[in-house]
């Protein structure tokens, strides 16, 4: 059985943390290891820690396949891939028991297939085991405002093992679902989930947070300072940015760092006295940092507590549609104002194509942002400050 183990500090050219797939008699995968370490180390290739956990993960999942099948990689054919495309489109995840969004089938598809072409530009192989085919895309384009952004090229090649996937826009959560959901969330994921509905900020960036990037506040007016800037030292892709909180939302960080977080620390110091306070603000009921998937398995629950379908990324959504539609209606008055470009910077999307998506979100749920704005700004920001 294929694993994966993170190289730790020490190893002369290879990152802290580096993904290292080891097959089932604990030897390293070469070719993926060469391949992950180019990825992450050659100038110009280099790829944040994040994107090779997820390449390593797909690759995991894949030779952990071909291992089963007692298959060597080199001699793997399009049917091969499709195979394995099919088994992911016919079972559940069995880490989820879901069944897999044809969004993570292609992506890992798309993976694999990826693999294939740096082995055979490096002649690991022959052929590549799998065809591209040629797809136009602008004749069926949509042309609209951001057509002057658009620099794709008339047609691509196109994977032909990768499936049809019908467009999922994401939908914004309404002041009724916001209120159910935060009912079902306890402390601190309801503060974790309001810093998520009010900046936008990732998983990632949500767990990174630490006591000290809290800023103090006590010397502010919520009538001239609505909204704070804090500088993030964990994002995506590792791109420094700011998200801007309404200081309301401080003042209760303040409260839950004061009180609920102090009384935790307590507790456990008086059980273990060696007990060391971790540097991040927020803490599961160990007193360690929460992480990612905790963090997920908590929103999760409150979701389906709430009868709703959906993840905590959809208070990212929600926080995105919102201030898009704030932005525009202020961008009437203010003709040199870019909403787009604003959320963009707000998200850290690294391209306004990621961005440009919630354009047409707004245009579909128009009258249910209206009421989030009111719900969120008018909670949290003074009127007329906004």
């Amino acid at each position: 059985m294929v694993s994966i183990v993170r190289a730790i500090a020490g190893v002369d050219g290879i990152p802290v943390g580096f993904p290292i797939l080891l097959d089932g008699q604990m030897s390293i995968v070469e070719p993926a290891f060469s391949y992950l370490l180019e990825l992450s180390t050659i100038p110009g290739r280099s790829h944040a820690m994040e994107t090779l956990r997820t390449y390593s993960e797909h690759l995991h999942d894949w030779f952990d396949t071909l291992e089963q099948s007692e298959l060597d990689w080199r001699l793997a054919d399009e049917g091969t891939i499709a195979a394995y495309r099919n088994r992911m489109l016919s079972a559940p995840s069995p880490h989820t028991g879901r069944p897999y969004a044809r969004s993570t089938v292609n992506d890992r598809v798309r993976t694999v297939c990826r693999f294939y072409s740096w082995a055979h530009r490096h002649g690991l192989i022959d052929a590549l085991p799998f065809d591209y085919v040629d797809v136009s895309l602008r004749s069926a384009r949509r042309h609209g405002m951001l057509a002057h952004l658009d620099n794709r090229p008339p047609v691509v090649m196109a994977n032909v093992l990768t499936v049809s996937e019908a467009e999922r826009l994401p939908r914004p959560l309404r002041v009724d679902q916001l209120q159910c959901l935060f009912r079902h969330l306890d402390p601190p994921y309801g503060l974790i989930a309001e810093w998520a509905l009010a900046t936008g900020m990732r998983r990632k960036e949500l767990c990174g947070l630490q006591l000290r990037q809290v800023p103090e506040v006590a010397h502010l007016d919520i009538g001239q300072d609505p909204l704070v800037g804090v500088p993030l030292t964990i994002t995506k892709g590792d791109r420094p940015r700011s998200v801007y909180p309404p200081l309301r939302l401080i003042d209760r960080t303040h409260w839950y760092a004061g009180e609920d977080r102090a009384a935790l620390v307590k507790r456990l110091r008086e059980a273990c006295p060696d007990f060391r306070v971790p540097p991040s603000l927020f803490l599961n009921s160990k007193g360690a940092p929460v992480s990612r998937a905790r963090l997920s398995a908590a929103f999760g629950v409150a979701f389906r507590a709430a009868g709703l379908t959906g993840s905590g990324h959809w208070l990212r959504h929600t926080f995105a549609m919102t201030m898009l539609l704030r932005l525009q209606k202020q961008a009437a008055t203010t003709p040199d104002l870019n909403p787009l470009k604003i959320v963009q910077i707000l998200l850290g999307h690294a391209s306004i194509h990621s961005t440009a998506i919630y354009l047409r979100c707004v245009e579909l749920h128009a009258d249910t942002l209206a009421e989030s704005i009111d719900y969120l700004y008018g909670e949290l920001v003074p009127h007329g400050r906004q």
